[in-house]
């Protein structure tokens, strides 16, 4: 889930740290409204929403993470993209579409321990359907029939969730080698996350390795053009990206976004 770096775009854990935010602009008109009146409830609604796109993060290893930051910007346009662009030429996209769906049928026992954790046993049981109709109807997972015929959406559970929803804090910002913005919290939940990966498994080394590979070339290539418009729009990419991921993960752990593409996998 994690994908790497190359969902960089798609911005793409063991500190109890709580993410600091800035104090929303007061409103001086709020006092004169009666706190019944619908002018009232629209206020706080946009004050709440002023609140968490306001939403940062502490950053004291930023020149580091800026090193960082670009180490990963260069292997994307030296390495990624032009293996991703020629991996693009060699299949059609239903290929690297259900490549895909089977790569994200094989993240479900993360999806499915983490709902579980969390406490969402309808999400857990949804889990379990797309599995083993993804898995037989859909070929190994090739193909997508669970959301396609009986619109089962995916439930995208990561640990890094699970234990915010547990207490735990962001911790600080930091930007892993190749795979892009994460946290303290999220970088240790990662590693958890891996534990349950069935391809972390596969022997030897370097299949799994190769596996791996497969899915963060087949993954930039189904997003394609992406990372350079994000950049390309920013004033500072570095702080844009940072931004972007925190209030990125505030709404996933609120419940409130799971973006999905059409094949099922987490932008």
């Amino acid at each position: 889930m994690r994908a790497h770096f190359l969902v960089v775009i798609g911005v793409l854990a063991v500190a109890g740290c709580a993410t600091s935010r800035q104090n929303p602009p007061q409103a001086p008109a709020a006092a004169s409204l009666d706190a019944n009146s619908p002018d009232a409830a629209l206020l706080e609604e946009l004050e709440a929403d002023l609140a968490r796109k306001q939403a940062t993060i502490a950053d004291p290893l930023e020149p580091v993470n800026r090193f960082l930051f670009g180490c990963n910007d260069v292997a994307y346009f030296w390495v990624i993209k032009p293996v991703s662009q020629a991996y693009t030429f060699a299949l059609s996209k239903e290929a690297r579409t259900g490549i895909g769906n089977f790569f994200h049928n094989l993240g479900t026992p993360a999806r499915l321990v983490n709902c579980i954790l969390q406490g969402q046993n309808a999400a857990a049981d949804v889990e379990l359907a797309r599995f083993g109709i993804n898995s037989t109807l859909g070929v190994l997972g090739f193909g997508d029939p669970a959301r396609a015929r009986w619109k089962l959406e995916p439930a995208e559970e990561d640990l890094g969730q699970t234990l915010a929803l547990y207490g735990l804090g962001s911790g600080f910002y930091l930007v892993l080698p190749l795979l892009g913005p994460s946290t303290l919290r999220d970088s240790v939940a990662m590693l958890g996350d891996q534990f349950l990966d069935p391809v972390w498994y596969v022997a030897p080394a370097g299949v799994s390795l190769g596996a791996s590979a497969t899915s963060t070339v087949n993954r930039a290539s189904l997003h394609a053009g992406e990372y350079e418009a994000f950049k390309s729009a920013a004033v500072d990419p570095y702080v844009a990206m940072r931004d972007a991921y925190v209030q990125y993960r505030q709404k996933q752990i609120r419940g409130e976004d799971h973006p999905t593409d059409a094949n099922g996998i987490m932008e």
